[in-house]
């Protein structure tokens, strides 16, 4: 598959290099053809295998941990444990919810303007997680597609971070993390972490 945003660049592509072939060749539509194919590798965004664990916390984009901290969660007002994922330039841009519940909107943002603003995921079992998004190397604002107020599944497509964004997840402060900083892990299908309940 391929995420929508990569849907008008592809038939851009597409179109003119059927048009180079019509009036100057095969040859010259190389370039073009090459083109085709380098959209279609960026904007690729397969499909995954959900793992059947309700507990786990599966990570929101594909990348390498690059920091596991306690600290505040300056959106939730609370301690907690952060994990923050860096996406690869070449890695697949769409992210997907690490988690299933109800979209809901961060009571409180942090007091740096140039902080993203995050999107509040809570389970029915009333666990807390915050998924932020922040800009890649284009510096264009990430894509949300879901809505506060929604429902959404664990693993599903729930937004896109254009080339080497970032991701930081903040977790409840009893959760018990299963990866480790220089992991490299996959969007909607390894497990960060594991929801304790008592």
């Amino acid at each position: 598959m391929i995420a929508r945003e990569g849907l008008t660049p592809l038939l851009a592509a597409i179109l003119a290099a059927v048009m180079v072939m019509h009036f100057m060749g095969p040859l010259p539509s190389l370039a073009f053809w090459a083109l085709v194919l380098l959209v279609l590798i960026l904007f690729r965004d397969p499909e995954r295998d959900i793992p059947s664990r309700p507990l786990a916390v599966v990570s929101p984009a594909d990348g390498k941990v690059i920091s596991i901290s306690a600290g505040h969660d300056p959106y939730l007002q609370r301690q907690s444990i952060r994990v923050t994922v860096q996406m690869h330039p070449y890695s697949v841009f769409t992210t997907r919810s690490p988690i299933e519940g109800k979209v809901l909107e961060p009571p409180n943002y942090p007091d740096d303007v140039s902080k993203p603003h995050g999107v509040w995921l809570q389970t029915d079992e009333g666990d807390d997680i915050v998924m932020v998004m922040t800009r890649g190397r284009l510096k264009t604002e990430p894509r949300c597609y879901i809505r506060f107020g929604e429902r959404i599944g664990q693993g599903k497509r729930c937004g896109f971070v254009h080339m080497g964004g970032r991701v930081e997840i903040y977790l409840p402060e009893n959760i018990r993390v299963v990866v480790a900083v220089g992991d490299e892990v996959h969007s909607g299908t390894d497990p960060l972490a594991t929801l304790v309940h008592a």
